[in-house]
């Protein structure tokens, strides 16, 4: 799979398109529309579901050198009002507060990042590791291969968790039974 055909099956999902197309209104840096709303509606297209079957909510990155709890809220309670009308769950979050809460929530220390780029970077699979900004751009580290294969692997990253893995895969695996998982 090439990006093109990539974007094509993500953004056959409606609500990803709108997502990206009011994205730019929130005026955040370094903003992506990440993970699963994208490879899940890519696995929808494969496997002839509706384009949004499966997905439970819409995330988005952003970094903010502003590490303040305040301010992560304020954006967060603007992309809530923005997104509101579509009628979805969409999950905003700075990457550059990550590592001030991550260890507290899941028990694993989390290096600080430079980028929203580096937070995909971290994601639990390959699969999971794509992003793309407003202005079309498409970040996917390990390309399209699992994604298309409809496979999911561990990625070791620092705050890889095996039990947060085999939770993440069942649910998938669940949904998607073509899905073919890699034990951690």
């Amino acid at each position: 799979m090439d990006e093109a055909r990539f974007l094509s099956l993500a953004l056959a999902n409606e609500r990803n398109r709108e997502i990206l197309s009011r994205l730019p209104a929130l005026g955040l840096a370094d903003c992506w529309l990440v993970s699963g709303s994208l490879f899940q509606s890519v696995w929808n297209g494969l496997t002839g579901r509706a384009p949004g079957y499966g997905i439970k909510d819409y995330d988005l990155f952003y970094f903010d050198p502003d590490t303040s709890f305040e301010a992560e809220d304020r954006a967060i309670a603007r992309a809530r009002a923005h997104f509101a009308p579509l009628g979805i769950e969409v999950e905003l979050r700075n990457q550059a507060r990550v590592h001030l809460w991550y260890q507290g929530k899941f028990g694993t220390a989390y290096p600080p990042l430079r980028s929203s780029g580096e937070g995909i970077d971290r994601f639990l699979a390959p699969a999971c590791m794509v992003g793309v900004a407003a202005d079309g751009r498409v970040y996917a580290p390990h390309g399209f291969a699992d994604i298309e294969a409809m496979t999911v692997r561990p990625n070791r990253a620092p705050n890889f968790s095996a039990e947060r893995y085999a939770e993440k895969a069942a649910r998938w695996k669940a949904m998607w039974p073509e899905l073919t998982v890699i034990a951690a």
